[in-house]
């Protein structure tokens, strides 16, 4: 099952898809689904929290309140006057921290690569970096266990990826003394 949906793209309006399963339909209903406004089909809005409510039973079937019948609702019949790409943002950040337990954790201990952060690099290091081994002599086997790094990390640097895979400002340091090669832009 899809976690949600955009629906057709249409000029202004909100699609004919259910926002979390993405079935195409024209009865869509508004249901509050985990704290957002959703436009869901009949088949999710067993789904919405405020029927849940009405049914008083946590898991009703409930008849969704809503206003917004046929998917035809512009946002400001929403009453709270919230676009729909907001509420999808909104929507993904609960996703999150309800699948992280919440966002406190990065107040507190911060992201790992504020310990080790990777600095500015010079254009094309990939490319320096490996030649840089080759010329050494180096497999990247070798340079992984000589500098007492992980392959991935040094196959990271020299695809030039360094900053995606979350390779560490001192593996770079490691490199540079070893291969005697500027990696650093400074």
């Amino acid at each position: 099952m899809a976690k949600y949906s955009t629906g057709s793209s249409g000029a202004g309006n909100d699609g004919d898809a259910c926002e979390l399963c993405g079935t195409e339909t024209a009865n869509l209903s508004l249901a509050n689904v985990a704290g957002a406004e959703l436009l869901v089909c009949s088949d999710c809005s067993p789904h919405d929290d405020n029927a849940k409510r009405r049914s008083g039973t946590g898991g009703g079937h409930g008849a969704s309140e809503s206003g917004a019948s046929g998917g035809a609702a512009s946002d400001g019949d929403r009453g709270n006057g919230t676009s729909r790409s907001k509420r999808a943002a909104q929507k993904q950040a609960q996703m999150y921290d309800a699948a992280t337990g919440d966002s406190e954790h990065w107040e507190k201990e911060g992201t790992d690569y504020e310990k080790d952060q990777l600095p500015y690099l010079v254009s094309g290091y990939g490319d320096r970096a490996e030649q840089a081994r080759q010329d050494a002599g180096y497999t990247v086997e070798e340079l992984a266990e000589t500098l007492d790094v992980a392959e991935d990390d040094l196959l990271a640097v020299e695809q030039s990826r360094a900053a995606t895979a979350g390779v560490g400002g001192s593996v770079v340091q490691k490199l540079e003394r070893e291969l005697d090669v500027d990696l650093v832009d400074e």
